[in-house]
């Protein structure tokens, strides 16, 4: 269970000007997150716009960065479907290509019940023999798997972390009451909340923007157990995560990093690029945090 631990980006998909997946650029940005302190990795999540990929996409994103992070830093694959056979397929590629584990949200327009939910993560773990991080996310996923349900989806063999999405914080407290060492808990929104509630890792949007300074938030809450020093890390870095909350995940990420000199390109309909007033304000960010 404690084999994930830290604060892990959930990463944006670079594409070049024809919008196609820019490999050379996806290798860059790997190798800067992992020099900047990350702990892990995990690409064709929301953020990745798995939604808006082939199945050959996919499988080049998924190799590109497992290879390029060659170790040094787990990567968890995204491996979301509606499709039950799907997501076994993709998960399968994914522990073939060498995954260290998946991260796989619910399907999301069938809302299931909870013995659909059961039987669907039961499928995927027995095709597989590498971790799986559940994933709760209502507002994506139309489903909202309570600790309840959690509790009970962490007695299927491989299923061993949730990244637990919602705004409500006793969800982390009551995960944790519920489950014990069967799960361990990442923070999906509620980055600084959930590490005082005893969430061992953070799956990250901003650390896209900021990995060292979102990197230090698990080290100051969880290894130094300095909760003075984490809020003040928490709150310097506050403006990034406000910024790329809600609507702008994917483009509000991507106009932070344009304004920095590290482009990944525009992300790919039926999202739009960043307006220019949200594009002046990741400007400001960029300018008043020094990111540059």
């Amino acid at each position: 269970m404690s084999q994930f631990a830290g604060t892990y980006s959930v990463l944006i998909t670079p594409f070049d000007k024809d919008l196609k997946v820019d490999v050379e650029r996806l290798r860059t940005f790997i190798d800067w997150q992992i020099e900047q302190g990350i702990h892990g990795l995990i690409p064709l999540g929301s953020t990745g716009e798995f939604l808006s990929m082939t199945d050959d996409e996919r499988r080049l994103v998924a190799k590109t960065v497992i290879d390029q992070a060659a170790g040094r830093v787990p990567v968890l694959i995204g491996a979301g479907a509606e499709n039950t056979n799907d997501v076994v397929r993709y998960s399968r590629e994914a522990e073939q290509l060498g995954a260290d584990g998946l991260m796989i949200i619910p399907p999301y327009y069938s809302c299931p019940t909870e013995d659909e939910l059961y039987h669907h993560y039961k499928q995927v773990s027995d095709a597989v023999s590498i971790p799986i991080m559940i994933y709760n996310n209502p507002n994506a996923a139309n489903v909202d798997m309570l600790p309840e349900t959690v509790a009970r989806l962490a007695d299927i063999e491989h299923v061993a972390y949730i990244k637990e999405s919602t705004l409500e914080i006793t969800r982390v407290r009551d995960i944790i009451r519920l489950c014990g060492d069967k799960i361990g808990v990442f923070g999906g929104v509620l980055g600084f909340e959930s590490y005082v509630e005893g969430a061992i890792g953070w799956v990250a949007v901003g650390s896209n923007v900021m990995p060292a300074e979102f990197a230090d938030l698990y080290t100051a809450a969880v290894v130094e157990k300095d909760l003075d020093r984490a809020r003040s890390v928490y709150h310097n870095i506050l403006p990034v995560i406000d910024f790329v909350f809600g609507h702008r995940y994917v483009s509000g990420t991507k106009a932070l990093l344009e304004s920095m000199g590290k482009s990944v390109g525009h992300p790919r309909a039926p999202r739009l690029p960043s307006p220019p007033e949200d594009k002046a304000w990741a400007d400001e960010i960029v300018r008043k945090l020094s990111l540059k």
